[in-house]
């Protein structure tokens, strides 16, 4: 587990974290966000003992990360993946780690082969794509088989194949009880991946919420298709929602393929349930072919939380 109490970090006249208090609990993967310069990499440098706080203090295990008694079996961690010796191979680099925490040197074939570095375990590190190096780095957060993972953007310079693969692997490591904290500017893949996010601006808290309830609070609009779509749109004014129409669909490209809806049939409505608007509809003797409420996406809401 990591608990963040208070913690606060200044640079000078400039406070970078300013009174933050978290915890990560395991068995779930927690987002953590915010826009550049929100104080997402210093607090978990902070967690990590590699900046020291101005006040509060990070908990790992309940103790800092300096008073683990093996750090390495207990934590790992990827920051910045280009903090690598480019003249090393992957396998060298695993194994001078593996000799410093005392882990035993089959472990490093088992995460080489877990990342799909196998293959280019002899290759030096400067010639690593980005992609290849995020592996590296994972593997090397992984190598002492921890039960605390924290990765910084670990999906920066990953494929689409790789961004599932990651995934998939964080998913699994907290289904096994572990704790997962990790960073990432991509919301598409957070909203798929984490469980629970917490949200920093100017280094203050503002979300510690489930990734299930932050959407839920930011109902996106509904769809409304309707041959009757000019008299229902005044129906719903008069209920009090905001009506739009919604952008025509694009020709379909083959012959075969169902043909768009005629223009104007189609509504954007917020403002009112899709329940409401079905009572309105009914009430005004309007039809409606569609009824379909859109979620906003994780990168509305947090747009929307920021603000």
């Amino acid at each position: 587990m990591i608990e963040v109490m208070d913690l606060t970090k200044m640079y000078g006249p400039s406070r970078a974290v300013s009174g933050l208090t978290f915890d990560v609990k395991p068995g779930q993967v927690t987002g953590f966000l915010g826009h550049n310069g929100a104080g997402k990499s210093t607090t978990l440098r902070m967690i990590l003992g590699l900046h020291k706080p101005t006040s509060g203090q990070a908990l790992i295990n309940g103790v800092r990360k300096h008073d683990l008694r093996n750090p390495m079996l207990e934590v790992g961690a990827m920051l910045d993946a280009a903090e690598v010796q480019g003249g090393r191979s992957a396998v060298d680099h695993l194994q001078a780690l593996a000799y410093a925490g005392g882990i035993p040197r089959r472990r490093v074939e088992q995460v080489l082969e877990e990342v799909g570095l196998a293959g280019a375990a002899r290759k030096r590190i400067a010639a690593f794509s980005q992609g290849m190096r995020q592996r590296l780095g994972i593997a090397a957060a992984l190598l002492a088989d921890p039960g605390v993972i924290i990765l910084d953007e670990p999906v920066n310079g990953l494929d689409p194949e790789g961004i599932r693969w990651l995934r998939t692997l964080l998913r699994s490591l907290a289904s096994e009880g572990r704790t997962v904290l990790l960073s990432s500017h991509l919301m598409t893949e957070m909203s798929l991946t984490a469980d629970r996010l917490i949200i920093i601006g100017r280094g203050k808290l503002i979300e510690d919420t489930s990734t299930a309830d932050l959407l839920a609070r930011f109902q996106g609009d509904v769809l409304v298709r309707s041959p009757h779509a000019a008299r229902l749109a005044t129906t719903l004014e008069a209920a009090g929602a905001t009506v739009r129409r919604a952008p025509r669909t694009a020709e379909p490209a083959t012959s075969g393929a169902p043909s768009p809806p005629p223009p104007g049939e189609e509504l954007l409505v917020t403002g009112l349930s899709p329940a409401a608007i079905g009572d309105a509809a009914l009430a005004s003797g309007c039809a409606l072919h569609e009824l379909a409420p859109r979620r906003a996406s994780l990168e509305e809401a947090f747009m929307e939380t920021t603000q």
